[in-house]
């Protein structure tokens, strides 16, 4: 898959979150459910993929990034088990495509969405993913001012 026909399809599925769930958007729900849906509408375009949101799993064994979120330190060896929003991968083997964070326009705490990064850079790194992706879902007064972007190591 290239970026540009991930850039397509991500904003496709967008689209269809905002036509079909804008309910939900208006009313500001929390982000889990924005994301289980816009899941619902990924499932789509990955045949032959595992949608997947909240998957906490490498195989059979808890998923964990060696991430230190609190003091930033570059010696931090503890691993972390991390529940990313979205993923697009194959169970139970190495094949991880792509792995999404969002955050709510409401959500104005840089803090958060510094850790969404840093958690989607250690996803491509020690994991495999091919492509990280962060997005920004509008909502409320904001809905259909979505943005993303492809995040790199």
């Amino acid at each position: 898959m290239e970026k540009s026909d991930l850039e397509k399809i991500i904003n496709n599925v967008l689209q269809d979150l905002v036509d079909k769930d804008v309910d939900i958007l208006e009313v500001n729900i929390n982000e889990r459910t924005i994301s289980h849906r816009f899941a619902i509408y990924l499932e789509a375009f990955f045949n032959g993929w595992n949608i997947d949101c909240e998957y906490n799993r490498d195989h059979d064994d808890r998923k964990t990034l060696n991430i230190d979120y609190e003091n930033h330190r570059t010696d931090d060896i503890e691993a972390k088990t991390v529940f990313p929003d979205i993923i697009v991968h194959q169970r139970k083997t190495n094949k991880n495509l792509l792995v999404i964070e969002m955050k709510k326009s409401t959500n104005t705490n840089s803090h958060d969405r510094d850790k969404d990064i840093k958690k989607l850079k250690a996803f491509k790194r020690e994991l495999n993913y091919q492509f990280a992706i962060f997005i920004d879902i509008g909502v409320q007064n904001n809905i259909g001012q979505n943005s993303f972007e492809f995040i790199e190591e």
